[in-house]
């Protein structure tokens, strides 16, 4: 089979595309890969998640990587994405891998590369890994490996823990104190996934759903969205808690739900963080989004005069510019959230601290936060809606927009468009419809955004008609 890359790694379905076979040529590849590029020697950091088979497929590549002369600090359980991450800084590791399909549904899992500064594999590096495994299935190159057992004795692979070094970079971020002194009742949904236990570990007395290991994650993709979240917004309704917290299946993504118990989407947190950054840590920096994230950052940052940077989807895409630029925040649409003086990757621990933090800070809710600021800038609603169709369907609807000539959508003259990553018609007065049809799936996704979500509504249909779904 072909491998490739999505927006952050590989991933398959298990039994199906995602088989130890398959497996062992990706991570073949990738040692291939560190060797060449002189860092092997640093040794790399490999996690896994809760998913079915995860710490199995870890093992595997541990011991591919011990037989290809690679040390290898394996974590002695379930981890979330950014504590491997924030491990593979802080040991000065050549790279990591972590064993995680994240939001996927349950038949999934992934491979995900981290660099060497803690962050997601740039496109360019998972081209080149993408060549390698073509160029080794051509050669007939085999798989180097070692039993796990010989590379444990031989101290090739060492277990490690990436909770304490991580819960220590936290500590460092966030006032824990200050938080734990602000007393505020709140719930955390880890969504059964590898992010159970870590924000109650640092916040004792913080309530928790959905922490037994289930690799069905409750017969749904650990997805903190709004269907997904119905039992943390019942909780805050009923009064007992100020705010819901979500994490996704590997916890770099981040959901909440606010003080009444309605859904606080990733575009309303980056919002909230921003603002907080900003105005209450004093911290300043360029602001990155994806081209599907809200406008509000554009206004907000306008607002503090800060440098706005826009990117495709995917946060390999703002990593790239964490790199390359004096950073404060970058985020996309489906909650992946990254800050300055951290590593440059998406943390909803971190994520979920911080909104806390701004909670103890203020005294207010993130509702009560988020009306501050749509008061200065305006109200904006958002939403996003998926829907199928077929291989055939999408190739001829993006042969017909790239050709152009759609001069207005729901009675509304185009005043600009952007082809950054899908189709995006801006009008006069700000609001937008993005049609985005799927790179990896027989999926297309209409986002839109306005000042009026009868106007968002009424875009959305416009954009179901262009698509003929």
């Amino acid at each position: 089979m072909q491998i490739k890359f999505g927006t952050d790694g590989w991933r398959g379905v298990i039994a199906r595309d995602f088989t130890f076979d398959n497996l062992s040529l990706v991570a073949q590849a990738t040692m291939d890969y560190l060797h060449r590029e002189g860092l092997a020697g640093k040794g790399m950091v490999v996690g896994y998640d809760r998913r079915f088979l995860s710490r199995e497929f870890a093992e595997r590549v541990a011991e591919i990587a011990a037989g290809n002369g690679i040390r290898v600090w394996l974590t002695d359980n379930y981890a979330p994405t950014p504590a491997v991450s924030w491990a593979v800084h802080e040991r000065g590791a050549g790279a990591g891998v972590m064993i995680t399909a994240s939001h996927n549904p349950p038949r999934y899992n992934g491979f995900k590369v981290k660099e060497a500064f803690g962050g997601s594999a740039r496109p360019s590096t998972t081209k080149v890994l993408e060549e390698t495994v073509e160029r080794n299935i051509a050669g007939n190159r085999g798989v180097q490996a070692i039993s796990l057992a010989e590379a444990r004795d031989s101290g090739q692979v060492e277990l490690i823990d990436a909770r304490e070094p991580y819960f220590g970079q936290l500590a460092r971020y966030v006032d824990l104190d200050l938080i734990k002194g602000a007393q505020i009742p709140a719930v955390v949904d880890p969504m059964y996934g590898a992010g159970t236990g870590f924000i109650p570990e640092l916040l004792p007395g913080t309530a928790e759903i959905h922490t037994i290991e289930n690799p069905a994650f409750g017969g749904q993709a650990p997805e903190p969205i709004e269907e997904h979240l119905t039992e943390l917004s019942t909780l805050v309704r009923s009064g007992a808690y100020k705010v819901g917290l979500a994490l996704d299946g590997d916890a770099d993504r981040i959901g909440a739900v606010d003080e009444t118990g309605e859904f606080f989407s990733s575009h309303r947190i980056f919002t909230v963080l921003l603002r907080h950054l900003y105005e209450r840590k004093g911290m300043r920096g360029g602001v990155v989004k994806t081209v599907s994230t809200t406008r509000m950052i554009d206004l907000l940052a306008e607002k503090f005069g800060l440098p706005i940077f826009e990117t495709p989807i995917g946060f390999k895409h703002i990593c790239e510019l964490m790199l390359d630029h004096d950073i404060l925040m970058g985020g996309e649409e489906s909650g992946g959230l990254g800050v300055k003086g951290h590593i440059p990757e998406r943390d909803g621990i971190l994520m979920g601290l911080l909104l806390l933090e701004a909670m103890a800070m203020s005294g207010k809710g993130l509702r009560q936060l988020l009306e501050e600021t749509m008061d200065e800038i305006g109200r904006f609603y958002y939403r996003r809606i998926d829907a199928p169709i077929g291989n055939e369907a999408k190739e001829r609807l993006i042969a017909r927009l790239k050709a152009g000539g759609i001069k207005s959508i729901a009675s509304r003259p185009v005043a600009a468009e952007n082809f950054r990553d899908g189709f995006k018609y801006i009008f006069s007065d700000g609001s937008w419809l993005l049609i985005r049809p799927s790179g990896t799936e027989p999926v297309l996704r209409l986002y839109s955004e306005a000042n009026d979500p009868a106007v968002v509504a009424e875009l959305l249909r416009a954009g179901r008609e262009i698509a003929g779904i």
